[in-house]
């Protein structure tokens, strides 16, 4: 069943299935900063916050990164991932000079099939081929514990109900 959100109030299709809550999420391989894959496995049983974005460099995607490093720094057992079709060298670049050290950023360039497999692929207008704005809580066993598609991609995730489901696991 596809999904869709929506870009300046316009309706944008999405291809592949959102998880749902209590769905094992399925498993990943995409590229760190070290240009290495980085799988869901490499994370063991950390508590994980997939923060998935279309694009760094745009202020929505940038506001979200900078709010869930402030907040990784608090966790404990647990690890926030964002994920977007950035190259790991532009990510890198984005958080240092921005001075975000907290979260682990990851790429779709040898893994789009994250894309479709957690149902975010945006099929069609000026977006198509990237990430829709979401954001998946996992417990240490992979069991998707919360899930948010924002239904407009300009918007920024409901932060405080991601990170309430993360503190209730």
């Amino acid at each position: 069943m596809a999904n869709s959100t929506a870009l300046g109030g316009n309706p944008v299709q999405l291809n592949g299935d959102f998880p749902k809550t209590g769905q094992t999420a399925p498993a990943f391989s995409l590229v760190g900063k070290d240009m290495k894959d980085t799988t869901l496995a490499s994370f063991g049983n950390k508590r994980k916050v997939l923060n998935i974005v279309p694009r760094l460099d745009t202020p929505t995607c940038a506001a979200s990164e900078r709010r869930f490093n402030q907040v990784a720094s608090g966790l404990d057992n647990a690890v926030v991932i964002t994920i977007s079709a950035d190259l790991p060298f532009a990510m890198a670049r984005f958080c240092s000079s921005e001075g975000l050290d907290n979260v682990v950023n990851l790429s779709v360039m040898r893994g789009r099939e994250f894309l479709r497999n957690y149902g975010v692929e945006i099929a069609d207008g000026v977006l198509a081929g990237l990430a829709a704005r979401a954001v998946i809580v996992l417990d240490g066993n992979n069991v998707v514990r919360y899930t948010e598609l924002v239904s407009e991609i300009k918007n920024e995730p409901n932060y405080d109900a991601a990170l309430a489901a993360l503190q209730a696991i």
